[in-house]
């Protein structure tokens, strides 16, 4: 190895298959990462509120990437009312992508063969 603090730790830290398969092992771990990230940015998830007259779709890593709004719901004199609408939808939206991303990191977990811990998602 050459370097005297890898030879310390090599002696005093044993890694199954040697320290070369761990530097593997977090190499795939991090690939594995960059997919998980992009098929976030990927995934759609959609919510509406007023029944269906105010939609919003995020994407997995919670961004807004589309809204749509009725005619029918536009009311020059209640705009607090349209207001209310948008911020719901937007909220059910980024709830939903929030889920999802947990639940993608708690697949991620598993195929690397690590516990899930609770709010991880945010590593996406």
């Amino acid at each position: 190895m050459g370097h005297p603090i890898l030879e310390e730790a090599h002696e005093t830290m044993q890694f199954p298959g040697g320290l070369g398969n761990v530097m593997k092992k977090i190499r795939e771990a991090q690939e594995l990462m960059q997919k998980k990230q992009e098929e976030l940015a990927n995934l759609r998830v959609e919510a509406s509120a007023g029944g269906g007259m105010v939609r919003v779709v995020a994407n997995g890593r919670e961004e807004i990437v589309d809204l749509h709004i009725s005619r029918e719901v536009v009311d020059p004199d209640d705009v607090e009312m349209l207001e209310d609408l948008i911020l719901a939808a937007i909220k059910e939206a980024q709830q939903k992508a929030k889920e999802a991303a947990q639940r993608e990191m708690q697949e991620l977990m598993g195929q690397l063969g690590l516990p899930t811990l609770p709010g991880l998602s945010g590593l996406l």
